[in-house]
C-alpha cells in the first residue's frame, strides 16, 4: 500500500514538472499541513520570492494535505531526488539525526522568543549542518509551535488527570516516555489517521499546535483542551542535497533569501493565527489556560525525561543548549 502511495507521489511530482517547462529548475515542495495553515500561506510567500527574485528561471510547485506522503516519506524522496523540498517538525527528523531529539525535550523553551534565540544561533546551525550528510539541505527554522493538549475524556489541570488516557502522538521516543511519565498511555499513530481514531474513539486525545488543531477541526471530535505548551515544536524548510548541489551559485543564493525572508513571514504569521485560534477554540471546546504554578506541576513530571534521554541526545548538546538559553533570561 505505501509503495502505492509512494509511486503515485511521483507520478504527481513528474506531472507538475512537465507542466513547468518555462523554467529551468522546478522545486516540487510538499508539506502535511492543509492549505489554509500558515505553513502552506509561507510555503507561498517562498514561492512568490523565488520565481520573482530567480527571473523565472526557478519553478516552485506547492503539494500540501500530504498529498506526497507524510513527512517522512518526503524527506526520503528527498533523498532519492523524486522531490526537491519538504518541510517538515523535527520530531520525524530524528530518524535521520539523532540530535534533533534535543527540540523534543519536554518545556526545553518558556517561550518563542527563546527558541527563536537557538534556533537562529550557534545550536541551531551545527544541527542544520548535520543534514547534508543525510542527503537533505536545512534551509531555514520555520514555526510550528507549541503543542498543547485535546482530549474528549475530561479536562486537564494536572499531570494525574492524564492518568489511563490514550494520547496520540508522533512515534517519537521522548514524546512517547514523556506522556508515559505522566500517566497517560501514549499511542504513536500516522498524522492522517488521526481524526477519525479520536472519531471512533481509538485514542482520547492528542497533542498539536492551536493551529493544527482548529485547522483540522480535532473540536468536533474533542470536547476539552489545555494550553500545556509542553513541547515547542520546529519546521525546518529542507531541500534535496543533490538538487541544490545542481543548482549555480546565484540561484542558491536567491534560494536561501527567499528561505531566511519566508522564516520571518512564518513566524510572524504563525503566532498572529494561534492566537486567533485560541479564541475560536474557546467558543467550541473547554479550554483550561494553566496557572505558572499548574504548569509547573507538568514540567516537575517531565524532568525525569532530561537523565533518560542524555546519553541518547547528547549530554554536552543539551548542556549547551541550556547555557544558552541562561545567556538568554541575563
Amino acid at each position: 500500500m505505501k509503495l502505492k502511495s509512494v509511486f503515485a507521489a511521483i507520478l504527481l511530482v513528474a506531472f507538475f514538472a512537465a507542466a513547468a517547462f518555462g523554467a529551468e529548475y522546478t522545486i516540487n515542495a510538499g508539506i502535511g499541513l492543509n492549505d489554509k495553515s500558515a505553513q502552506f500561506q509561507s510555503l507561498k510567500f517562498f514561492k512568490e520570492v523565488v520565481e520573482k527574485n530567480s527571473g523565472g528561471k526557478i519553478e516552485v510547485v506547492l503539494f500540501h494535505s500530504s498529498q506526497l506522503g507524510d513527512d517522512r516519506t518526503m524527506m526520503e524522496a528527498l533523498k532519492m531526488g523524486t522531490q526537491e523540498m519538504t518541510c517538515p517538525s523535527t520530531a520525524p527528523m530524528t530518524a535521520f539525526v539523532n540530535a534533533y531529539k534535543i527540540y523534543d525535550l519536554p518545556f526545553l523553551f518558556a517561550n518563542e522568543e527563546v527558541a527563536d534565540y537557538i534556533l537562529d544561533g550557534p545550536v541551531g546551525k551545527k544541527l542544520l549542518d548535520m543534514l547534508p550528510a543525510q542527503g537533505m539541505v536545512g534551509l531555514a527554522y520555520w514555526e510550528n509551535g507549541f503543542r498543547m493538549l485535546t482530549n474528549n475524556s475530561h479536562s486537564v489541570k494536572a499531570p494525574e488527570d492524564l492518568k489511563g488516557l490514550k494520547i496520540r502522538t508522533m512515534e517519537n521516543p521522548i514524546h512517547l516516555a514523556a506522556f508515559k511519565v505522566m500517566g497517560a498511555n501514549p499511542t504513536p499513530m500516522a498524522f492522517g489517521e488521526l481524526f477519525s481514531a479520536m472519531q471512533q474513539k481509538v485514542v482520547d486525545g492528542q497533542e498539536n499546535p492551536w493551529g493544527t488543531i482548529f485547522l483540522q477541526n480535532y473540536f468536533e471530535v474533542q470536547k476539552f483542551a489545555t494550553d500545556t505548551g509542553h513541547v515547542y515544536s520546529p519546521f525546518v524548510l529542507l531541500i534535496g542535497k543533490g538538487f541544490w548541489d545542481g543548482l549555480p551559485d546565484d540561484m542558491k543564493a536567491v534560494v536561501q533569501d527567499a528561505a531566511d525572508q519566508a522564516k520571518i513571514h512564518n513566524r510572524e504569521l504563525n503566532r498572529k493565527m494561534n492566537a486567533e485560534y485560541l479564541e475560536k477554540l474557546k467558543e467550541k471546546m473547554e479550554v483550561t489556560i494553566l496557572t505558572p504554578e499548574q504548569k509547573a506541576a507538568f514540567q516537575e513530571a517531565c524532568q525525569p525525561i532530561y537523565d533518560q534521554f542524555a546519553k541518547d541526545i547528547g549530554e554536552d548538546l543539551i548542556k549547551e543548549v541550556q547555557q544558552f538559553i541562561s545567556e538568554y533570561k541575563k
